[in-house]
């Protein structure tokens, strides 16, 4: 039998519709979009509904205690607008508490002091005024339905859950309330989470200012205070969302889009910057292409390290990361790696235990980019960026 003409090994058929897709990890989450969509509203609409549901079923991945960032594409402007939901720091939270504290080095990593102001709600509540069709009540109803009557919880999410619970929610504040006498839902198992569909409601009918303002407000930062934190209900009265200008870069023929830092999806740009530089093998799977898929991502990944931050303390050299001379040299210094590597790897008839040793040098030495840097031909620079971060 001749085989499936199929671009990718993974023998799964490409999806298509008339009216709209919706994508994530989870089968509900997806239905929940699709629910909306099938009620007249649009894209935006649906991204929320699903991502409500995501903080219901998925509480291991996201939730209502985090962030959120947006793309957003207007079919009538052909204009992509980039929305950073994430949330700030306490302002009481200085290095000098830090220090006084003994965290100078670093913080537990389940330390209340790593809890920034959760933006989600208010990003969820700006993406729909922009750019979304529907009420907040229509959009959270597939959701706080699932929250009353129950959900099953799906076999990957029960192992993560379960882990979560051992490390985590015995001992949290108010970590019972994910939790089945003392235990995580096994897969299979029907969970309901009533306290989250009463602040589902509770957002549908007050919008973000039952959040981040009202009773909702006084019991976050009672809990994040409770456990060590310095979270007040000003800090969470403080919190706004921003729209920003979004990053992009072509690949290939395909112009692809970002949101600009303090989110990490400079990291995608630069890797594919880089690898544009590179004769890539044209079998996907090969050890040769992904090796240098891999390092490219080790480089870029490096960089993010480097540069990644709030905008508004740190000036982020955007324009000169992302421009075409910066690409060369990246992929230059990867070449010679690997070189390097390779010739390394048959003095005296044996590889070095890490091939990948040698690149650790190429990206702790390399030259920093100037802001300065010209953009190459057809490049448009985008140097607006976020005025947020935590």
């Amino acid at each position: 039998m001749d085989e499936p003409p199929f671009a990718f090994a993974s023998r799964r058929s490409p999806v298509y519709a008339r009216h709209g897709v919706v994508a994530s990890s989870q089968p509900l989450a997806s239905e929940a979009g699709l629910e909306i969509l099938r009620q007249g509203g649009n894209a935006a609409d649906a991204a929320v509904a699903t991502a409500a549901t995501l903080a219901l079923t998925e509480p291991t991945s996201t939730g209502l205690g985090g962030d959120m960032f947006a793309l957003h594409y207007d079919a009538a402007t052909a204009k992509v607008t980039a929305l950073n939901g994430s949330g700030r720091a306490p302002a009481a939270l200085t290095l000098d508490l830090l220090k006084e504290q003994g965290f100078a080095d670093a913080l537990p990593p389940l330390h209340a002091h790593n809890i920034t102001v959760p933006g989600a709600c208010a990003g969820w509540c700006d993406l729909l005024e922009r750019h979304g069709s529907m009420e907040m009540k229509q959009v959270l109803a597939p959701a706080t339905r699932l929250a009353k009557e129950g959900f099953p919880v799906e076999p990957i999410t029960a192992h993560y859950w379960a882990g979560g619970a051992k490390r985590q929610l015995l001992q949290a504040p108010g970590g019972s309330q994910l939790l089945i006498e003392g235990r995580a839902p096994a897969a299979g198992e029907i969970f309901r989470n009533p306290n989250l569909a009463r602040t589902f409601e509770a957002i549908a009918e007050g919008g973000k200012d039952a959040f981040y303002r009202g009773d909702l407000a006084k019991r976050i930062a009672a809990v994040v205070q409770a456990a060590g934190g310095t979270m007040t209900t000003e800090d969470l009265a403080a919190h706004h969302s921003t729209w920003d200008e979004p990053l992009h870069t072509s690949y290939r023929g395909v112009r692809l889009w970002e949101c600009p830092p303090n989110g990490q999806g400079l990291v995608a740009l630069l890797t594919l910057n880089l690898l544009s530089e590179l004769d890539l093998p044209a079998d996907g799977l090969s050890a040769d292409r992904l090796h240098l898929v891999t390092e490219a991502l080790r480089l870029a990944f490096a960089d993010g390290h480097r540069y990644i931050a709030d905008p508004a303390k740190e000036k982020v050299p955007l324009r000169g990361l992302l421009s075409p001379t910066y690409a060369k040299a990246r992929g230059f210094a990867l070449l010679g790696s690997m070189r390097a590597a390779r010739a390394f790897a048959y003095v005296g008839g044996r590889r070095p235990r890490s091939g990948t040793f040698p690149l650790a040098g190429a990206a702790r030495y390399r030259r920093a980019p100037a802001e300065a840097e010209p953009a190459g031909p057809g490049q448009r620079e985008c140097t607006r960026t976020a005025a947020t971060g935590g």
